[in-house]
């Protein structure tokens, strides 16, 4: 049980539950399997080998002959088993590619250390953007569009898809699907900076149905708060440099270089992956980004103690 404690859970490639990480579990098995077979022929031959020359001792005085045919079925069966990885590796390459059609396309822009998301718009409703958190209909086909801003990212969901890079200057794309709701937990596979390791995406499958009520939620603007703190936090907000960075729809914050924070108190999630959202985390992401993420493009905004957990209430509002 111990050995195969890994193998299962919200971010294993040996867990899938899509048609891509479907088939690349078949390859990663495959492999296993033909290389725990060449390890166990080379330690029998070893010790057949071994054997064999305590016996023959000084008796044997040709062995070349039997060398060059056993090296050369090594070098033939090297030729053949690599060929056939090879092989199978390219056809899983193909299944798990993006096909001609695909229900939902979204965009993907990795940055350090978060990860933008775009869901595009039609004539009937408008797009809308989120941040380290993606929602999927259950059995659809999802394109996903990868792109880089800063330096080289790897978008990876191991249970539901294969692996590939967001790289500045070019689009790549990758096929998502799930086949049975819930919560999937992704990362950045390539090293990308300080805070590499603490850039996860959480993508949550859910019900067609459920999908399109999550959708058609984040697409209107944030609602005004209620709540006497959240909406002194509001105040706050849009006085400080905060909306200078974000953008809060159906408010004067427009910024750009930060995520959008619309339905920030909807998310699962803060700081790519790092805190759960509650008002107490976004209180002290909010106090203290760079001691919670050195190195993060977020500043620490000088704030009176009223108006932090105003700010914290108005976040936490945001649905």
């Amino acid at each position: 049980m111990a050995v195969a404690s890994a193998c299962s859970g919200k971010q294993s490639a040996l867990d899938p539950h899509g048609g891509p990480a479907i088939h690349v579990e078949h390859l990663i098995i495959g492999i296993v399997a033909v290389c725990t077979v060449i390890w166990i022929v080379v330690i029998v031959v070893l010790g057949l080998a071994l054997l064999r020359s305590r016996r023959a001792g000084a008796e044997d005085a040709s062995p070349e002959g039997r060398l060059t045919t056993v090296v050369s079925a090594a070098v033939a069966a090297s030729v053949v088993i690599i060929a056939g990885l090879t092989i199978a590796s390219f056809y899983t390459t193909r299944n798990i590619g993006v096909p001609g059609s695909a229900a939902l396309t979204i965009t993907v822009r990795g940055q350090q250390w978060w990860w933008q998301v775009f869901y595009a718009g039609s004539d009937a409703s408008p797009g809308f953007q989120t941040a380290n958190e993606i929602h999927i209909p259950v059995g659809t086909d999802v394109q996903v569009r990868l792109e880089g801003v800063d330096v080289i990212h790897s978008f990876w969901v191991p249970s539901l898809a294969g692996k590939q890079d967001a790289v500045p200057g070019r689009s790549n794309s990758l096929l998502l699907r799930a086949e049975k709701p819930g919560a999937y937990r992704g990362q950045c596979a390539e090293f990308c900076g300080l805070q590499h390791s603490h850039m996860a995406v959480l993508v949550i499958a859910e019900a067609p149905a459920d999908f399109e009520r999550w959708a058609a939620v984040q697409r209107g603007d944030a609602l005004t708060p209620a709540d006497p703190d959240a909406a002194a936090g509001q105040v706050a907000f849009l006085a400080k440099p905060c909306s200078a960075c974000h953008t809060v729809r159906g408010t004067a914050a427009k910024g750009t270089t930060g995520p959008d924070l619309t339905h920030i108190g909807g998310r699962q999630t803060i700081a790519a992956g790092l805190l759960e959202t509650t008002r107490g985390s976004l209180a002290a992401w909010i106090a203290d980004p760079q001691t919670l993420k050195p190195g993060n493009n977020m500043p620490m905004v000088p704030l009176t103690s009223v108006e932090l957990q105003n700010i914290s209430a108005y976040m936490e509002s945001l649905k």
